[in-house]
């Protein structure tokens, strides 16, 4: 079994869910349903795919769930785009947690290639 909790990775992806926790907290309750809980559930699919991979052995297993946190960092970064174009959150709030998930975006594409060779 692997210690996921060494990864950096995981820990930056655990960091910006408190981050999106807190600022989905400032959209409408309108929105609880709706856009909040898929931002959410992408943010959290992102750590816990990272995580999924200690109970797995082989490389392949692995690279699989790093691909879906990878896919989920991607559908994050759309959504807080689009929470961005009507006017949830401003450009800085938008900038600052696009820059966090690219940061991640590159990690985990990093541990993809690595672990392909």
């Amino acid at each position: 079994m692997h210690n996921f909790k060494e990864l950096l990775v995981w820990k930056k992806a655990r960091e910006l869910t408190k981050q999106i926790y807190l600022l989905c907290k400032i959209f409408p309750d309108s929105e609880k349903y709706a856009i909040i809980s898929q931002i959410q559930r992408s943010c959290i699919s992102i750590a816990s795919n990272i995580a999924e991979w200690a109970w797995r052995w082989s490389d392949k297993e692995f690279i699989y769930f790093l691909n879906v946190a990878y896919w989920s960092a991607f559908e994050l970064e759309t959504q807080i785009i689009l929470s961005y174009d009507v006017w949830y959150i401003d450009q800085k709030e938008m900038e600052t947690v696009i820059q966090k998930i690219n940061e991640i975006q590159k990690m985990i594409y990093w541990l993809i290639q690595h672990n392909k060779n």
